[in-house]
Protein backbone atom coordinates (compact mmCIF):
# COMPACT_ATOMS: atom_id res chain seq x y z
CA UNK A 1 0.00 0.00 0.00
CA UNK A 2 1.46 3.53 -0.99
CA UNK A 3 1.98 6.67 1.79
CA UNK A 4 -1.26 8.13 -0.38
CA UNK A 5 -3.48 5.17 -0.13
CA UNK A 6 -2.53 5.16 3.97
CA UNK A 7 -3.36 8.80 4.07
CA UNK A 8 -6.80 8.18 2.18
CA UNK A 9 -7.88 5.14 4.66
CA UNK A 10 -6.80 7.48 7.60
CA UNK A 11 -8.67 10.26 6.20
CA UNK A 12 -11.94 8.94 5.39
CA UNK A 13 -12.19 6.78 8.93
CA UNK A 14 -11.13 10.41 10.37
CA UNK A 15 -14.33 12.15 8.31
CA UNK A 16 -16.15 9.31 8.99
CA UNK A 17 -16.06 9.33 12.16
CA UNK A 18 -16.13 13.25 12.61
CA UNK A 19 -19.51 12.90 10.68
CA UNK A 20 -20.97 10.73 13.01
CA UNK A 21 -20.04 12.65 16.05
CA UNK A 22 -21.38 16.19 14.38
CA UNK A 23 -24.65 14.68 14.24
CA UNK A 24 -24.37 13.88 17.91
CA UNK A 25 -23.25 16.87 18.58
CA UNK A 26 -26.53 18.59 16.53
CA UNK A 27 -28.46 16.79 18.69
CA UNK A 28 -27.64 17.76 21.75
CA UNK A 29 -27.81 21.63 20.30
CA UNK A 30 -31.31 21.01 19.26
CA UNK A 31 -32.33 19.51 22.66
CA UNK A 32 -30.56 22.70 24.35
CA UNK A 33 -32.58 24.74 21.64
CA UNK A 34 -29.39 26.02 20.10
CA UNK A 35 -30.91 25.30 17.05
CA UNK A 36 -28.54 27.49 14.63
CA UNK A 37 -25.31 25.46 16.73
CA UNK A 38 -27.15 22.14 15.72
CA UNK A 39 -27.84 22.99 11.86
CA UNK A 40 -24.19 23.73 11.79
CA UNK A 41 -23.60 20.73 13.08
CA UNK A 42 -25.47 19.04 11.13
CA UNK A 43 -24.56 21.20 7.47
CA UNK A 44 -20.62 20.14 8.65
CA UNK A 45 -21.82 16.32 8.91
CA UNK A 46 -22.78 16.53 5.77
CA UNK A 47 -20.13 17.59 3.99
CA UNK A 48 -17.49 15.14 5.76
CA UNK A 49 -19.61 12.93 4.51
CA UNK A 50 -18.96 14.14 1.24
CA UNK A 51 -15.31 14.30 2.32
CA UNK A 52 -15.37 10.46 3.46
CA UNK A 53 -16.68 9.54 0.31
CA UNK A 54 -14.64 11.03 -2.25
CA UNK A 55 -11.78 9.44 -0.37
CA UNK A 56 -13.63 6.22 -0.48
CA UNK A 57 -13.97 6.21 -3.97
CA UNK A 58 -10.44 7.10 -4.34
CA UNK A 59 -9.54 3.73 -2.52
CA UNK A 60 -11.98 2.09 -4.95
CA UNK A 61 -14.02 1.00 -2.08
CA UNK A 62 -17.28 1.57 -4.06
CA UNK A 63 -18.48 -0.48 -6.89
CA UNK A 64 -21.43 -2.17 -7.74
CA UNK A 65 -24.12 -3.40 -5.72
CA UNK A 66 -22.93 -7.09 -6.24
CA UNK A 67 -19.65 -6.34 -4.73
CA UNK A 68 -20.68 -3.60 -2.32
CA UNK A 69 -22.96 -6.44 -0.88
CA UNK A 70 -19.70 -8.77 -1.03
CA UNK A 71 -17.78 -6.42 0.99
CA UNK A 72 -20.23 -5.67 3.35
CA UNK A 73 -20.50 -8.97 4.02
CA UNK A 74 -16.63 -9.14 4.44
CA UNK A 75 -16.52 -5.93 6.69
CA UNK A 76 -19.40 -8.23 8.71
CA UNK A 77 -17.95 -11.26 9.57
CA UNK A 78 -15.02 -9.83 10.60
CA UNK A 79 -16.71 -8.02 13.09
CA UNK A 80 -18.59 -10.27 14.27
CA UNK A 81 -15.98 -13.46 14.58
CA UNK A 82 -13.06 -11.68 15.30
CA UNK A 83 -12.87 -7.75 16.25
CA UNK A 84 -15.87 -7.65 18.76
CA UNK A 85 -14.88 -10.98 20.50
CA UNK A 86 -11.57 -9.78 20.69
CA UNK A 87 -12.76 -6.79 21.86
CA UNK A 88 -14.36 -8.36 24.85
CA UNK A 89 -12.02 -10.52 26.03
CA UNK A 90 -9.81 -7.28 26.46
CA UNK A 91 -12.20 -5.37 28.54
CA UNK A 92 -13.13 -8.74 30.52
CA UNK A 93 -9.53 -8.76 31.10
CA UNK A 94 -9.62 -5.41 32.23
CA UNK A 95 -12.48 -5.18 34.40
CA UNK A 96 -14.79 -3.47 31.95
CA UNK A 97 -17.89 -5.36 32.32
CA UNK A 98 -20.52 -2.80 30.67
CA UNK A 99 -17.59 -2.54 27.57
CA UNK A 100 -17.79 -6.40 27.12
CA UNK A 101 -21.24 -6.56 27.72
CA UNK A 102 -21.49 -3.60 24.52
CA UNK A 103 -19.47 -5.72 23.04
CA UNK A 104 -20.87 -9.03 22.99
CA UNK A 105 -24.53 -7.64 22.34
CA UNK A 106 -22.61 -5.50 19.08
CA UNK A 107 -21.12 -8.80 17.46
CA UNK A 108 -24.79 -10.29 18.15
CA UNK A 109 -26.10 -7.39 15.41
CA UNK A 110 -23.26 -7.67 13.23
CA UNK A 111 -24.05 -11.35 12.99
CA UNK A 112 -27.66 -10.45 11.63
CA UNK A 113 -26.13 -7.87 9.77
CA UNK A 114 -23.89 -10.66 7.98
CA UNK A 115 -26.87 -12.21 7.22
CA UNK A 116 -29.41 -10.27 5.48
CA UNK A 117 -26.00 -9.39 3.41
CA UNK A 118 -25.89 -12.57 2.59
CA UNK A 119 -29.72 -12.82 1.71
CA UNK A 120 -29.90 -9.79 -0.47
CA UNK A 121 -26.47 -10.89 -2.59
CA UNK A 122 -28.63 -14.61 -3.14
CA UNK A 123 -31.51 -12.19 -4.44
CA UNK A 124 -29.32 -10.04 -6.48
CA UNK A 125 -27.30 -13.13 -7.93
CA UNK A 126 -30.40 -15.24 -8.55
CA UNK A 127 -32.40 -11.99 -10.22
CA UNK A 128 -34.55 -12.37 -7.42
CA UNK A 129 -35.05 -8.47 -6.44
CA UNK A 130 -38.24 -8.13 -7.59
CA UNK A 131 -39.75 -11.66 -7.60
CA UNK A 132 -40.70 -14.09 -5.55
CA UNK A 133 -42.62 -17.79 -6.06
CA UNK A 134 -45.33 -16.94 -3.63
CA UNK A 135 -47.42 -13.79 -3.69
CA UNK A 136 -45.56 -11.02 -1.32
CA UNK A 137 -46.67 -7.43 -0.32
CA UNK A 138 -45.25 -4.69 -2.32
CA UNK A 139 -44.86 -1.01 -1.17
CA UNK A 140 -44.01 1.86 -3.06
CA UNK A 141 -41.60 3.74 -0.93
CA UNK A 142 -43.03 6.95 -2.84
CA UNK A 143 -46.41 7.08 -1.52
CA UNK A 144 -47.04 3.70 0.32
CA UNK A 145 -49.32 1.87 -2.08
CA UNK A 146 -49.76 -1.91 -1.46
CA UNK A 147 -49.81 -4.29 -4.09
CA UNK A 148 -49.88 -7.91 -3.84
CA UNK A 149 -48.26 -10.40 -6.25
CA UNK A 150 -45.20 -12.47 -7.04
CA UNK A 151 -43.66 -9.26 -8.80
CA UNK A 152 -44.60 -5.55 -7.80
CA UNK A 153 -46.46 -3.61 -11.50
CA UNK A 154 -44.14 -1.81 -13.49
CA UNK A 155 -45.37 0.98 -12.11
CA UNK A 156 -47.03 2.10 -9.24
CA UNK A 157 -50.98 2.89 -10.12
CA UNK A 158 -51.04 5.72 -7.47
CA UNK A 159 -48.14 8.21 -8.10
CA UNK A 160 -46.75 6.69 -11.20
CA UNK A 161 -43.16 5.87 -10.05
CA UNK A 162 -41.55 3.11 -11.54
CA UNK A 163 -41.24 -0.54 -10.28
CA UNK A 164 -37.79 0.08 -8.75
CA UNK A 165 -39.66 2.06 -5.91
CA UNK A 166 -41.25 -0.56 -4.50
CA UNK A 167 -39.91 -2.32 -1.99
CA UNK A 168 -41.23 -5.86 0.19
CA UNK A 169 -43.34 -4.33 2.99
CA UNK A 170 -41.60 -7.03 5.33
CA UNK A 171 -37.81 -6.46 4.97
CA UNK A 172 -36.35 -8.89 7.55
CA UNK A 173 -35.27 -11.33 4.94
CA UNK A 174 -35.14 -14.18 7.06
CA UNK A 175 -35.66 -17.51 5.14
CA UNK A 176 -39.14 -19.01 5.81
CA UNK A 177 -40.25 -15.43 6.43
CA UNK A 178 -43.61 -15.39 4.33
CA UNK A 179 -43.78 -11.81 4.31
CA UNK A 180 -40.41 -11.56 2.45
CA UNK A 181 -41.27 -14.57 0.53
CA UNK A 182 -38.37 -16.27 1.16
Amino acid sequence: MTKTEENLKTAFAGESQARNKYDYFAKVARNEKLLYIAKIFEETALNEMQHAKDEFKLLKGISNTKANLKAAISGEHYENTEMYPQFEKEALKEGNEKAAILFKEVAEVEREHEARYKRLLELVENGLVYKRDKPIRWKCSKCGYVHTGTEPPEECPSCKHERHYYEPECMCFKKGCEGCGL
